[in-house]
């Protein structure tokens, strides 16, 4: 084997959504949304675009300036992409208390 010093090394089946549309703003969003056990139920949320990816949960959604940085968008274009994830990123579980 190699000398890494892993942290972890996991495998499990995961669900993928692929969705792609464009807002008021004509800025196209290319989405990969994996559904993992991992996280305390947020999504990995890719833009396939950009190559951009961030680890969304509701209260990420609420944080200001969050989406715009993750994913280097403007203002308008971080309220379309908020909109749709909002009704698709749900509620954080703690399986580990």
């Amino acid at each position: 084997m190699s000398d890494y010093d892993f942290l972890y090394d996991h495998t499990e089946q995961t669900s993928t959504r692929f969705v792609c549309f464009i807002g008021e703003s004509m800025r196209r969003f290319d989405l990969a949304i994996m559904t993992t056990n991992r996280y305390y139920g947020k999504k990995v949320i890719i833009d396939l675009q950009s190559s951009r990816s961030g680890i969304i949960g509701p209260d990420d959604l609420e944080e200001e300036g969050y989406l715009e940085h993750a994913f280097k968008l403007t203002e308008e274009e971080a309220a379309e992409l908020r909109a749709f994830l909002e009704q698709i990123v749900g509620a954080i579980n703690f399986t580990d208390i």
